[in-house]
């Protein structure tokens, strides 16, 4: 009889012998052999004057009795000592059943001992000489079955051998079907032990993507601010240098005037981006104008502001659009227009805004000099990437909205700037 006390806490079912992975409750195994002993004597006692048993029946069947019970004693401590499975386990099952055909040759109500068979033979018995075992249970509760051994007649010899193969047929059946259904046990305890690792694995991971989420927020936002100030910020005192430094080389009084108060509008209009920046980085422009209205604007006073001719026009329907779509149009734009003045040195520029449908698209057309877009860019070159923000700063501006950014420009024939996205609607 197996004792699981000594078995490892942790052991697997490929580590140990499928047999012990489930045990049977310990009083089945411990106390069925004596119980159903004890249940054999008094059904013989009760049944003796049926029988016809003799004084020397009962002196056969009290050795048997006794020997069954210093077996007993003997397995036990076995058990207790060897936990497991081992050869010890196979030599009580034999003589346990050759004790049980003794007791029920001598009173058939005595099989009920052997029929403990049943019950432990996958825990006692080595794996392939367990049909054996059950045949000698089978043979023993056949003989009970038939009346008692042994056969009087060849009848009860042939009842008594279709007797012994239906029973070891039966007890095939139920072992076949408890092994698959133990099969289907170790493979769910196996499954879920899987499903533990999983889950501690895709913890683990979860976490890691959580922190390479935030870090990648954080440089993306870095990425962004830095965008904004050099859209806006940047942008301005550029131009408020460029208004200054015709004042220091002017000497017309009327002419210094001029840009004198352009550089101060300049100023001010940087300082309106930088106080919005740090509330929430929407452009000044569109805090009180929708985005033709913006786009407008920032074109006149941009042409003012350069003396080159620039116009826009509006195409399609306006609708509202969200302020990300808004905010990311005109910071394109005024990218755009940047470029044109610093390095294309364009006579005429047109401005472009079309609503599609599902699709604002903006054009910012120039008659410069142009450049090669598949050439790498340079720092200073009119791709506006020396500083890491021009061409490039664009693109990852519409492609953040789900959008595109193409640019299309020969040298000496003007390039076209055309930023794509969704349109999303603004909802009040």
């Amino acid at each position: 009889m197996a004792n699981t006390d000594g078995m490892a806490p942790d052991a697997s079912p490929q580590d140990t012998d499928p047999r012990a992975v489930h045990p049977a409750p310990p009083l089945l195994l411990r106390f069925s052999p004596p119980a159903l002993l004890a249940v054999a004597l008094v059904l013989a006692g009760a049944t003796a004057a049926f029988i016809g048993m003799s004084g020397a029946d009962w002196w056969a069947l009290g050795a048997l009795a006794a020997a069954a019970l210093v077996l007993q004693l003997w397995w036990d401590r076995t058990a207790r000592a060897r936990p497991g499975p081992h050869a010890a386990g196979a030599t009580y099952y034999a003589l346990r059943s050759a004790l049980g055909f003794g007791l029920a040759w001598i009173n058939p109500f005595c099989a009920f001992y052997a029929a403990v068979g049943c019950f432990d033979v996958e825990r006692l018995v080595p794996r392939r000489w367990i049909p054996l075992g059950l045949l000698a249970t089978a043979v023993t509760i056949a003989g009970a079955q038939i009346g008692g051994m042994p056969p009087g007649s060849m009848t009860r010899w042939v009842f008594y051998g279709l007797l012994v193969a239906v029973n070891t047929g039966v007890f095939l059946t139920v072992r076949h079907d408890a092994e698959k259904e133990e099969h289907r046990t170790r493979e769910r305890v196996e499954t879920i032990r899987e499903l533990e690792r999983a889950l501690t694995e895709n913890a683990a991971l979860h976490d890691q993507l959580l922190l390479q989420a935030r870090e990648a927020g954080i440089a993306e936002e870095r990425r962004r601010l830095a965008a904004e100030i050099h859209d806006t910020v940047a942008q301005d005192l550029t131009g408020v240098i460029s208004q200054l430094q015709v004042v220091t080389d002017s000497r017309e009084p009327d002419t210094v005037r001029v840009h004198a108060e352009r550089a101060l509008q300049l100023a001010r209009h940087s300082l309106g981006e930088a106080r919005r920046a740090v509330v929430n980085l929407a452009p000044v422009a569109l805090a009180e104008d929708d985005l033709p209205e913006a786009l407008r604007k920032t074109v006149a006073r941009w042409s003012e502001r350069t003396c080159v001719q620039a116009e826009f026009t509006l195409t399609g329907t306006a609708e509202p659009q969200h302020d990300e779509v808004r905010a990311t149009l005109l910071r394109i734009a005024a990218e755009a227009l940047s470029n044109a003045a610093r390095h294309a040195k364009a006579t005429r520029v047109g401005v472009t805004l079309t609503y599609l449908g599902q699709e604002v698209v903006l054009d910012v057309r120039d008659d410069g000099h142009g450049f090669d877009p598949s050439a790498p860019p340079e720092r200073g070159t009119g791709t506006g990437t020396g500083s890491g923000f021009g061409l490039a700063g664009m693109r990852a501006r519409a492609e953040r909205l789900a959008g595109e950014l193409t640019v299309e420009s020969e040298p000496g024939l003007g390039t076209v700037v055309s930023a794509c996205v969704p349109s999303v609607p603004y909802e009040r």
